[in-house]
């Protein structure tokens, strides 16, 4: 039976927090894009629960999980729903989520659905104040993560460009989030403050199923195929004379 049509149609089901929170229960957020670990319990009919961290992903990513958890008088097992961060921000941290989640869907399954970094926290802060600007974060070798987003709060997907590609008008970059080099112009700091954050994502489709976590990436990694070759007298370097 060939399940990409459903895989596809699924792929486009993009439930907001609100529907999440009325079909699941409960949901476990888990985001390590940044140098905090943020953990987060959110349930139907109680207040959201918030642990952040410094500590490396590994750490704290336990951690927060059995700190919101034992607040709640709960076990992982009664976990409706995963929520992640995919990225963009620490590939470590969140493919240490990543590892955590599919240990735990094997143990007893549940759906996961993923979020962007830089989408939630330009919905903030097009909240806070309505108007045009981009969202930027380093993507390494001199290219740049790039959420725009419009005057009317609308959003085109992810890019990552060069720094010389980057859009003109404002820029803002999220708090915490590791750069290896500085933008070819000041971009201020907008938050990544994930208890701020959620409560203006109730009803945007900002959550996207996941079948097999992993970490985000612009396109799939591309490998070069490698060819055996038996060494012998014949494939050896000649030695220099």
């Amino acid at each position: 039976m060939d399940i990409s049509p459903f895989r596809a149609k699924l792929a486009r089901a993009m439930p907001s927090l609100t529907q999440l929170l009325a079909s699941h229960g409960s949901l476990l957020v888990l985001d390590a894009a940044s140098t905090r670990v943020q953990v987060g319990l959110w349930r139907a009919a109680a207040s959201p629960c918030w642990h952040s961290s410094g500590d490396e992903a590994g750490t704290g990513l336990f951690a927060g999980t059995e700190a919101v958890l034992r607040a709640a008088q709960m076990k992982i097992g009664d976990i409706g729903a995963f929520v992640f961060c995919e990225g963009p921000g620490s590939m470590l941290g969140t493919r240490t989520i990543a590892m955590a989640l599919r240990t735990w869907q094997v143990l007893k399954p549940r759906p996961a659905y993923a979020y962007q970094s830089l989408a939630v926290a330009a919905r903030l802060a097009w909240t806070q104040a309505p108007r045009a600007f981009s969202v930027i974060a380093d993507a390494r070798r001199d290219t740049w993560h790039s959420q725009a987003v419009g005057a009317d709060g609308a959003m085109p997907p992810l890019q990552r460009l060069a720094a010389t590609a980057l859009p003109d008008g404002e820029w803002l970059t999220p708090g915490n989030f590791r750069s290896w080099a500085q933008p070819p112009r000041p971009a201020a700091i907008c938050s990544y403050h994930l208890a701020e954050i959620f409560p203006v994502l109730a009803d945007g489709e900002y959550f996207r199923p996941i079948p097999a976590p992993d970490a985000f990436q612009h396109e799939a990694p591309a490998y070069k195929k490698w060819s055996a070759q038996v060494h012998s007298a014949a494939t050896r370097p000649s030695a220099p004379v």
